[in-house]
């Protein structure tokens, strides 16, 4: 598939925005975060500004980008809808949250019930824009059992690692947080790997004698459809050589997950001034390799419509 750009940083930026905001409302919730405002303002701010700017990065992949809120009333039958009504509902309990914070100062009573609701919304969010690439049966590496928890599992590794920088600069406690952002990178990791050893031993299930109801024989095509290029063969059959999928997959595993959980185990060990600055590595380290992980995870994509183009 075609790795459209507007919807790699919408995926990444959502996940690390939404992970950021149901971690915040789950510790505050638990009384495992100080009421402190300038914490409250920072740290909301940033996953609103990355979820905001994620969901309109995604309308630039529209044809008709103004026509984008009349998705929302396909809520029943399509996931697209779904993660756009889900997307919108949580900015509500994110907006008292944020208003119970920042200007009241407190992270109790409604204020830490708005912060669950917001995390429970960020995360029912986030499963809709896996199901939105796990429901495409002609799409095998999507239409699989490790698309919908892989999303899941960054979103809560990345907004992890954020939280553990943010704490630090803030000179809060920080090691509830680095723990659970060491355990998410290990865990994603883990889930990166045997998703590419699965995808790798994919064998289509659809071929042409399927596809056309034919039998006697194995079918192939003596003629192809199109003598040149055509949209179809841009969008749904993009290709990426096998050796640039290997360095860029190099790179992932070094960026997304080794350097960030090595400075992550900094942090956890040293503290101070040190350990803040290790946090930090790790965000600005994680955020390239999480885009290249997005833009494998749509180019190593295949559409079962290019049997019919011989690919």
């Amino acid at each position: 598939m075609h790795p459209a750009l507007s919807v790699i940083f919408f995926t990444t930026a959502t996940g690390a925005g939404y992970g950021l905001l149901a971690l915040l409302g789950v510790a505050t919730a638990f009384g495992a975060i100080a009421p402190e405002r300038g914490l409250g303002f920072v740290g909301l701010g940033l996953a609103l500004a990355l979820i905001t700017a994620g969901l309109l990065s995604s309308t630039l992949h529209l044809g008709h980008p103004e026509r984008a809120w009349r998705a929302l009333s396909q809520w029943r039958s399509s996931w697209l809808s779904r993660e756009g009504v889900m997307s919108v509902l949580t900015y509500i309990p994110a907006a008292i949250f944020g208003i119970g914070w920042v200007f009241l100062g407190r992270i109790d009573g409604f204020v830490a019930a708005a912060g669950v609701a917001a995390a429970l919304g960020a995360a029912v969010t986030v499963f809709t824009t896996g199901m939105i690439y796990a429901s495409l049966k002609p799409i095998a590496q999507w239409h699989s059992r490790f698309t919908v928890p892989g999303y899941l599992i960054f979103a809560l590794m990345t907004g992890a690692v954020l939280l553990n920088a943010l704490l630090r600069l803030f000179g809060e406690a920080a090691q509830a947080a680095g723990i659970v952002a060491a355990l998410a990178i290990a865990v994603g990791w883990g889930w990166k790997i045997a998703t590419w050893r699965y995808n790798d031993a994919l064998s289509s299930e659809t071929t042409l004698n399927s596809a056309t109801g034919l039998s006697g024989g194995e079918i192939r095509s003596i003629e192809w459809p199109h003598t040149e290029e055509n949209y179809v063969l841009k969008e749904m059959g993009y290709r990426i050589a096998r050796k640039h999928a290997a360095k860029l997959r190099l790179f992932v595993h070094i960026f997304a997950f080794a350097l960030p959980i090595v400075a992550t185990l900094i942090a956890l060990a040293t503290g101070g001034v040190i350990g803040t600055f290790a946090a930090i590595v790790a965000v600005l380290a994680q955020a390239p390799g999480m885009l290249i992980e997005r833009w494998l995870f749509f180019a190593e994509a295949k559409h079962a419509v290019t049997l019919y183009y011989g690919r």
